[in-house]
């Protein structure tokens, strides 16, 4: 049975090769293409493809909010991501949003094949450096627990405090606040201070706000 696709990416000459290569299958009918991810759930609601090859970085709205509103809109297209990034921060919300898939766009073109023929069985379908990062994320053990002076720094933080302020507070250098502050980060999973403050708020490490 041949297998509907619809090609979700910003530049019209990466649509252009993915056509040719999944239409030259014989296995494949590309039923249409989209510049964004706003006009990718907007096609895939009309022409109701089995799989959406979905890059994530487009304008109007990215390939994660693109399959977040598949979703919501109740669209059954397995969406297998096609795209050059395979850092966690891009895989992992794509795949939590419900992916079906994640390959990157230098796979050769049987692999692409092959990754788009079980994304239309349901299939996972994962390009092994994306495998290794994942298998890395479930094999890493639980973060350290922060210590009292990261603690410290966490709670003048919430408070809106800089480094510089924290450091005066706490009687150390600028230096220090900064190290304890990537400490932070890493240990909690976050890249940057709202993030941080969010995380410590659900983890109970700050004490919540009284209403």
């Amino acid at each position: 049975m041949t297998i509907r696709l619809l090609i979700a990416d910003d530049h019209p000459v990466v649509r252009d090769g993915l056509r040719g290569i999944f239409e030259a299958s014989g296995e494949f009918e590309v039923v249409g293409e989209a510049g964004n991810g706003q006009e990718a759930a907007d096609r895939a609601a009309a022409l109701r493809p089995d799989v959406i090859l979905m890059d994530l970085r487009m304008p109007v709205l990215d390939g994660v909010g693109a399959i977040r509103l598949l979703a919501e809109r109740g669209i059954a297209a397995r969406v297998l991501v096609l795209t050059t990034y395979d850092t966690d921060s891009d895989v992992v919300p794509a795949i939590e949003a419900g992916a079906t898939g994640y390959l990157l766009k230098d796979s050769p073109p049987d692999e692409l094949l092959r990754g788009a023929r079980a994304a239309a069985r349901g299939e996972a379908v994962l390009s092994p450096s994306v495998a290794t990062r994942l298998l890395g994320q479930v094999r890493t053990p639980a973060k350290e627990p922060l210590s009292q002076r990261e603690l410290d720094v966490l709670g003048l933080i919430a408070r809106g405090c800089s480094n510089r302020e924290a450091a005066a507070r706490l009687f150390i250098s600028e230096a220090t606040v900064k190290t304890h502050v990537l400490h932070i980060y890493a240990k909690l999973g976050v890249n940057d201070r709202a993030a941080a403050v969010a995380a410590g708020f659900e983890r109970g490490l700050l004490p919540r706000p009284v209403p």
